[in-house]
């Protein structure tokens, strides 16, 4: 059996699902657009640096939930799917998700940004597992969110741990597979490429690609 972990951002998309969002929100009239906007682009800058304090992103992140009802969220995730995500799907990274479907591989995406967000992209995809920070409710009879994380933030060394857990909830463990593979772009992602048997650089940043190079990593491109 072999276990197959994918990214998402600026991985299996040509884009960033979190920055994306926000910008979707401002767009709307829903976000104050000269606030957030700023706010968003120094955010993603801290995180492409290695920066990112990821609390104080996710209370950036999530507390917009927590001010709409989860109809009026579903409606504009319909529209952000339309109009942000699809078009940056590659077909060349929903062929690599076909790929280990059809081969039976064990699928999951395992993502920093909110399971709200990103549970319509992963079933877009395909892929029948999603490993994401969970956007915690404060009513799960009515989906409303509370704008606080729930659990550990799946980032960073946080991947492993979040992986771990999954894994242990199907009676699995990493020695369960004869091999596992993680597709990522970013040096965030470190921590969970060392950890997995074939780590793969996707059109990898300066940082992850170097590191790549030196261990004589698979370095490749989903966007061509």
């Amino acid at each position: 059996m072999k276990l197959a972990l994918f990214d998402l951002d600026n991985t299996l998309l040509n884009g960033d699902s979190d920055f994306e969002w926000a910008q979707f929100l401002i767009a709307q009239g829903v976000l104050d657009g000269e606030v957030h906007a700023a706010r968003n682009e120094a955010f993603y800058a801290q995180y492409k640096a290695g920066t990112l304090d990821i609390h104080e992103f996710l209370d950036f992140q999530l507390k917009p939930l927590s001010r709409h009802s989860r109809a009026e969220l579903d409606a504009w995730h319909r529209e952000f799917m339309a109009t942000r995500i699809r078009p940056i799907m590659t077909p060349a990274a929903l062929a690599l998700v076909r790929a280990h479907l059809a081969a039976g591989d064990l699928c999951a995406m395992v993502t920093a940004t909110n399971s709200f967000v990103t549970g319509p992209i992963a079933r877009e995809f395909g892929i029948p597992h999603l490993i994401a920070t969970i956007a915690a409710q404060e009513d799960p009879v009515a989906g409303r969110f509370s704008g606080q994380p729930r659990g550990t933030p799946s980032f960073r060394e946080g991947k492993i741990a979040r992986v771990e857990a999954w894994l242990e909830s199907l009676g699995l463990c990493w020695q369960s597979f004869d091999r596992s593979t993680f597709y990522s772009d970013s040096h965030n992602d470190l921590p969970l490429l060392e950890k997995v048997s074939d780590p793969v650089a996707v059109d990898p940043d300066d940082t992850l690609r170097a590191h790549a190079q030196r261990a004589g990593w698979q370095i490749r491109s989903l966007r061509a």
